[in-house]
């Protein structure tokens, strides 16, 4: 059983001076012992200064890097084998941190708890979550269930191997994720209770909406290149071959326009092909450190 001193918690903030009092205190009434670990991520509210005086651990971000910035830096400060990272805004229930536990005790090395509809900020959000976890399953092949939770579980030794894959912005769930499938960990998603936040939300749902889709693409690319580059590989032979046969039924010519866009089709399967052979050495490598460190 994983004990209170077997796990930190790693909880970044930026101006939540209203809610994280509330939430270190909930976590200190059932994990006496656990390692709290607070990333003051350039608050400019107090924050800081009041998680200093609640005797927690604290890492100083002179100015705001990002929240994925902050879990690395909590993750670096972390001393103990297992570490729980959490939102300072009251979302989620501490009582859930001994559910996502559980699940590494039976074997996982990744933990996530899952929202449900109802713990979805707006629809908006809950239809985006929704396409991104539907992008997530087609590229890892494993049902992902949230891909964007911020609540999550995990053994250190294996998130440091790959932090410095991690981005610097919200997308590092989204990140962290795919890189324990890829990895070959085992990941399991906990159906847990989300209440409304504490304050405003930090994610603009356009602007970062956006920069997950292409993150997502990204991380297809780090994890699976050929399920990226395959399909528009396919698109340009069939639209080659079709304006093929089109100008020549039509004109009794072929033009190389069509040769173009069959050539670029076979370019586009190499640099695949290429792609696919680099992420498998860099996951081979990193599986040897981690051997290695063993």
């Amino acid at each position: 059983m994983i004990k209170d001193l077997d796990f930190s918690v790693v909880i970044p903030a930026k101006n939540e001076v209203t809610s994280l009092p509330g939430v270190l205190e909930t976590i200190r009434q059932i994990h006496p012992e656990a390692e709290i670990i607070v990333v003051d991520d350039g608050s400019t509210d107090g924050t800081g200064e009041m998680v200093q005086s609640l005797s927690s651990i604290v890492v100083h971000h002179r100015t705001s890097r990002g929240n994925g910035a902050a879990i690395k830096s909590g993750l670096k400060a972390a001393s103990r084998p297992f570490v729980v990272c959490m939102d300072a805004d009251g979302q989620h229930d501490p009582k859930d941190i001994r559910t996502l536990l559980e699940e590494l005790e039976q074997g996982a090395d990744l933990a996530v708890g899952a929202r449900s509809r109802s713990g979805q900020a707006n629809i908006w959000r809950y239809i985006a979550n929704s396409i991104y976890n539907g992008l997530a399953t087609w590229v890892t092949g494993h049902t992902v269930k949230d891909l964007t939770s911020g609540f999550r579980a995990m053994r250190r030794s294996v998130i440091l191997d790959f932090v410095d894959l991690l981005p610097n912005g919200f997308s590092y769930p989204t990140t962290s994720t795919i890189a324990f499938f890829r990895g070959g960990y085992g990941v399991s998603f906990t159906p847990i209770d989300v209440s409304r936040r504490t304050g405003s939300s930090h994610i603009k749902l356009f602007k970062d909406g956006a920069r997950f889709l292409l993150i997502i693409f990204r991380i297809a690319s780090l994890y699976s290149p050929l399920k990226v580059f395959f399909p528009i590989s396919i698109t340009f032979l069939l639209g080659g071959v079709g304006y093929y046969l089109f100008t020549y039924l039509s004109s009794g010519v072929f033009t190389n326009f069509g040769a173009l866009l069959v050539s670029t089709s076979v370019l586009v399967f190499l640099i695949g092909l290429v792609a696919e052979q680099i992420t498998t050495l860099l996951y081979v490598t990193l599986s040897r450190k981690m051997h290695d460190n063993d």
